[in-house]
């Protein structure tokens, strides 16, 4: 971030972006894959919700302080106080982050089955669904298992001391296999999986929609006849950030209210697909929001339904983020570290094109008709979601033999437990 104020050659520009988006990448996915470290089935959505909040916030409420910090400092305090920012979150990260995975031994208990005279018999078997998979991992990782006479308290580890966890690298980590091209090649074998793929295509579509915004609103709303300087440009942006927190609130405590009844209807079976209902709002709100948005500037209404617009689109981009995430984590929750990956690559995809396409498409087709396009292909993908609503299941049914081969590569590395 302090480099870039001294760019002053397009190929410096290109560089130091692939520099921040290097850096900047983890929160793309360690946050998601913590909530489902962390939190159980039924808390996720509120706790993805607590992420997108922060995540979406951040991006509404940057233009605010950026255009007050240009009217007063200059445009080149508001790269300094970014890097200033990240300073502070380096080290509060460093100390107070822990890392929320970890490599669980295999453990062997004694479970009671009935004998043929109806008396109790003690055997030994796996704790984990499947005894063969355990056996293999064992083999694979040279771990020892753990019988029910190791669980004593005298042999239960000691809690980590606030040292021990600030270590960077653990000694005990190099014992296990490496993993790296695997790690690297799963997220793309991922794309195959329908609902991870739609995971990320909604993801991404929804926030092409606040990118659309993002790259017209200085344009209109600084041009004529509304002419709000950089400052008040900012402060548009409160709008956003209000329709953000009711759709936090939307999705977090009102879905894990409906995924909680919906299960309760299904005899206390849950479906990764009941969250998607959420989606129904959206189907109005999308194309409202955009051609309020587009058709009211060509036609330069209040400036009030302009501020309403992104207030709409704010809420909307929020609700896509965390429906699509929760929907990835809930259907996949042992892959969803690297499907989570999968689904930013295509979200990341779709919003690059749009960065690059959206200035000339809106001056070859004017705002109104561009805008239009828009609400109709927001309402296409929109629309989507009850393709997945119905047949969704029948995909993740159809996709069990894949799913259950690479939680065994996952478990063996030790990323799932």
């Amino acid at each position: 971030m302090i480099w870039v104020p001294y760019t002053n050659t397009n190929g410096q520009w290109i560089a130091s972006k692939l520099l921040q988006g290097f850096f900047g990448a983890p929160v793309e996915s360690l946050c998601e894959i913590s909530v489902t470290d962390t939190y159980f089935t039924h808390e996720r959505g509120t706790y993805i919700a607590v992420y997108g909040f922060f995540l979406v916030g951040s991006s509404f409420l940057a233009p605010l302080f950026a255009g007050f910090i240009n009217g007063g400092q200059g445009w080149r305090w508001v790269l300094y106080w970014c890097a200033i920012l990240s300073g502070l979150s380096f080290v509060f990260l460093f100390f107070f982050m822990e890392e929320t995975n970890y490599h669980r031994n295999a453990h062997l208990g004694n479970k009671t089955k009935k004998n043929e005279d109806g008396g109790p018999e003690n055997r030994e078997s796996d704790t984990r669904d499947d005894a063969v998979e355990k056996v293999n991992m064992d083999s694979e990782l040279n771990v020892s298992t753990m019988t029910d006479e190791d669980i004593r308290p005298g042999n239960v580890p000691r809690r980590k001391s606030f040292y021990h966890k600030l270590k960077v690298f653990d000694k005990q980590e190099l014992r296990y296999p490496n993993r790296l091209k695997e790690m690297i090649l799963r997220p793309l074998i991922f794309l195959t999986f329908p609902v991870i793929f739609y995971a990320g295509f909604s993801y991404g579509s929804n926030l092409v929609w606040f990118n659309v915004l993002n790259g017209t609103a200085s344009l209109i709303l600084s041009g004529k006849p509304y002419a709000f300087s950089s400052s008040i440009v900012g402060l548009a942006y409160i709008s956003p950030f209000i329709g953000m927190i009711l759709g936090s609130l939307y999705t977090g405590g009102i879905g894990d209210w409906l995924v909680l009844k919906l299960a309760r209807k299904n005899r206390g079976i849950m479906q990764s697909e009941y969250r998607l209902w959420l989606f129904s709002l959206s189907i109005l709100l999308i194309p409202g929001g955009l051609i309020l948005w587009g058709v009211g500037a060509a036609h330069n209404i209040q400036w009030f339904g302009l501020i309403f617009a992104m207030g709409v689109i704010g809420f909307t981009n929020t609700v896509g983020l965390q429906l699509s995430v929760s929907y990835c984590i809930d259907s996949y929750r042992e892959l969803s570290g690297e499907a989570i990956v999968t689904v930013i690559l295509i979200r990341n995809t779709m919003s690059f094109a749009i960065g690059y396409g959206i200035t000339p498409w809106i001056t070859q087709m004017g705002l109104q008709n561009a805008f239009i396009v828009a609400a109709f292909a927001g309402l296409a993908q929109v629309l989507t979601v009850f393709f997945f609503i119905r047949y969704g299941q029948n995909m993740r049914q159809a996709s069990v033999r894949r799913y259950q081969h690479y939680r065994k590569e996952m478990m063996a590395a030790g990323l799932v437990h």
